[in-house]
């Protein structure tokens, strides 16, 4: 099996990181997580103690700058990591990624299976409650076993698998000077937008607001209406189009990453992933 390193950064987070390392430390191993937390003043919760934590002082910086910045961290942190792994994987602590349960096998061993290139994305999908058709999120139960609709995203469609020492870009979008790579059987599911209250509490989360986020937030909290007015597709059916749409359109602004398609289409999630976060 290959050596993965996981690797995610993380400040004031009251929904995430548990079932982050949960999820992560259950197929790779506690000893393989790495959670940097952003500030001296963050408190390290009982379940992160079984991982690798690293706290760093918090500086606050605008969006871009403090994107491009994380970006750069954690690439240099990566590129340290390739001492002693084969491949890392940087996210944030709301994204899972998730391979075809059809295959029957864990992550870890499908990406030691493969022959991989430098850098892999997964299909990403945007999970976004449906707040006509969805209750308010319970805990004690997996994500998706809550929520069954996503929009598919060039946003998260992102390479945060690498293979060897890259540049990621800012938010991890893209790699700098590299082409991008699609996995045929793997799937991000980005859980930003799981939960009408929890986004509405974070509306008013002043580190967030102080540094010029509230744009970005108030973008995602839109989402719910832009749920409530779709018409969902199945998601089997439109998963291979929305690789190749992904692959060949590219922002004239950023050849090395995909363009969002058109029309914002939300997809059913097939109910086989729905025991998988």
């Amino acid at each position: 099996m290959k050596r993965v390193a996981i690797m995610t950064t993380v400040r004031n987070d009251t929904l995430f990181l548990t079932r982050w390392i949960a999820y992560y430390g259950g197929i790779f191993g506690m000893q393989n997580l790495f959670v940097i937390f952003d500030g001296q003043d963050q408190t390290i919760p009982d379940t992160a103690r079984v991982v690798n934590t690293i706290k760093l002082p918090n500086i606050p910086r605008s969006v871009v700058i403090g994107e491009r910045f994380r970006a750069k961290a954690s690439s240099n942190f990566a590129a340290a990591l390739f001492a002693s792994y084969d491949i890392v994987i940087a996210m944030d602590v709301d994204e899972f990624i998730v391979v075809d349960p059809n295959l029957g096998v864990t992550l870890h061993e499908y990406l030691s299976s493969k022959d991989l290139p430098s850098s892999v994305s997964a299909l990403g999908l945007d999970v976004i409650q449906h707040v006509d058709r969805e209750r308010e999120l319970d805990l004690l139960q997996g994500f998706l076993a809550q929520r069954h609709y996503a929009m598919v995203s060039a946003r998260y469609t992102k390479p945060n698998i690498i293979t060897k020492p890259l540049r990621w870009g800012a938010g991890h979008h893209r790699i700098k000077g590299r082409n991008f790579h699609i996995d045929p059987h793997l799937y991000m599911f980005h859980f930003g937008s799981v939960d009408l209250a929890f986004s509405a509490a974070r509306n008013g989360d002043r580190d967030a607001t102080s540094v010029g986020w509230t744009a970005h937030i108030a973008r995602r909290y839109a989402l719910f209406d832009l749920m409530k007015k779709s018409t969902p597709i199945d998601g089997d059916g439109f998963f291979a189009t929305a690789r190749r749409l992904l692959t060949w359109r590219r922002p004239i602004y950023a050849w090395n990453k995909p363009q969002m398609i058109k029309g914002d289409p939300v997809v059913e999630i097939p109910s086989r992933f729905w025991d998988a976060v």
